[in-house]
């Protein structure tokens, strides 16, 4: 019975999530000409109702899985919780009112078979419980370099090559979040409220701010089918990455489980891959340049 809740819930999670991605996205697009990587989008986003009620649907998805970790373990609800690509695509395809392809399907599923794969190998393991400064400064650096860079090539390159670019940036970013909040939380536990004399808080709060602004032009400069995919595979990469950097935890306890772990990765990317060249991908393009055109 508790495995049948948490995966209702895990699911439940997913269902939630993809559609809160929907609604931001929309409004998104249609605030998309006050710039990408702008506050002004941001401060324009706020002020929308719906995105507002979008945010709020997402941000349910995590009590949700909450609830799903409550009676069942993180190596079945992660993975189910990674299958809102499986949800958000009829949802795109039903919005623009047209039907799902072979190769539509084909890139959704494989990019959530990648992910779940990548994920079920990746349960956590023992490592630092608080890592210094000095740990996490390369992280930062690298982090910092890669959405650097992908912000100087949004500027140069259009269509489906920004929004993969700024949506990997936001998965990038997301992923540095969650592992700032592990290292916060464990603070929390050990100290309390000592935890805001750390620079931990701060840093999460700023992360959180530049991958909304990655994620919100990503969204607003295409296709969604193409950058809920990618954050969905960079995130938990670039998580699972920076925790085996910082807190010394292990990819994966064995070689051959390191190589699935990896295959799962790479067939995630193929998947990416193959819905950047898909028809649902190319009729939102479409979609969102005619909206630009209308500004």
């Amino acid at each position: 019975m508790s495995t049948a809740i948490a995966a209702t819930a895990a699911l439940a999670a997913a269902f939630c999530f993809a559609v809160g991605s929907l609604v931001q996205h929309g409004v998104a697009v249609r605030e998309s000409g006050k710039g990408i990587l702008s506050f002004r989008l941001l401060l324009s986003l706020v002020r929308q109702r719906r995105w507002v009620g979008g945010v709020l649907l997402a941000a349910g998805s995590f009590a949700i899985q909450g609830l799903a970790l409550a009676f069942g373990p993180l190596t079945l609800v992660q993975p189910l919780a990674a299958t809102d690509v499986l949800f958000a695509l009829p949802l795109i395809a039903r919005r623009n009112r047209r039907r799902l392809t072979p190769r539509d399907a084909t890139g959704a599923f494989l990019v959530t078979a990648g992910v779940v794969i990548f994920l079920t190998v990746s349960a956590p393991r023992a490592g630092r419980g608080v890592p210094s400064l000095s740990v996490w400064l390369p992280v930062l650096a690298a982090v910092g370099a890669v959405t650097f860079g992908s912000a100087f090539a949004a500027w140069r390159v259009r269509g489906p090559a920004r929004v993969g670019g700024l949506a990997a940036a936001a998965g990038a970013l997301y992923g540095l979040l969650d592992a700032l909040t592990k290292s916060s939380v464990d603070i929390l536990a050990v100290s309390g409220a000592h935890v805001l004399a750390t620079w931990g808080p701060y840093a999460m709060i700023a992360v959180a701010v530049a991958g909304a602004l990655f994620g919100q032009s990503a969204y607003g400069s295409g296709a969604l089918s193409l950058s809920l995919p990618v954050i969905d595979t960079v995130e938990p990469v670039a998580a699972v990455t920076i925790s085996a950097t910082v807190f010394g935890e292990r990819l994966a306890t064995s070689a051959p489980l390191l190589a699935v772990q990896l295959a799962g990765g790479a067939v995630a990317v193929v998947g990416i891959v193959v819905l950047s060249r898909s028809s649902i991908v190319q009729t939102e393009t479409e979609l969102s340049h005619r909206l630009s055109r209308r500004r």
